[in-house]
């Protein structure tokens, strides 16, 4: 991703719980989560790289629901993927996840009608496998973010 040209499009972080742990979340309140891996689904039709690196800051007001778990000393960014597009794919990405994994009821997606943005996977080669086959399907071309910064 470059400064110089304002992106947008939609995105995936992939997040590794170490411990099971219940998490107040925001006005959902306290959720259960199992230890494992977690997708968080987003889009941003403002900045693409702004809100990235906003969700990989330590350094944030708590406002969105994934904020909450990412706040979480066990919760860790294992990966971003992200494609570029000037349509809002996010809704038909989680949709895609859906079919491959356990929705985190109610999570990430209070502005619209998805049962969830957040989804459970017991390990990490389910959780990518199926994130990049959700892109895929979609036709849009995954990018790992966490290469870019590495």
């Amino acid at each position: 991703m470059t400064n110089k040209t304002i992106l947008k499009g939609t995105y995936c972080i992939l997040i590794d719980l170490n411990s099971n742990q219940t998490i107040s979340v925001g006005k959902l309140g306290e959720i259960d989560f199992q230890k494992g891996y977690y997708v968080y689904v987003g889009s941003a039709l403002n900045s693409l790289e702004g809100r990235i690196k906003r969700h990989l800051s330590s350094e944030k007001k708590l406002h969105w629901h994934v904020d909450y778990l990412l706040d979480h000393d066990d919760a860790e960014i294992i990966d971003v993927l992200y494609a570029v597009d000037d349509s809002k794919f996010e809704c038909k990405l989680a949709d895609k996840i859906a079919e491959k994994s356990v929705e985190i009821k109610n999570f990430g997606c209070s502005d619209c009608k998805c049962d969830s943005h957040l989804f459970y996977f017991e390990n990490s080669g389910d959780l990518e496998k199926y994130c990049l086959y959700a892109f895929r399907i979609l036709k849009l071309n995954p990018v790992r973010y966490m290469n870019d910064i590495k």
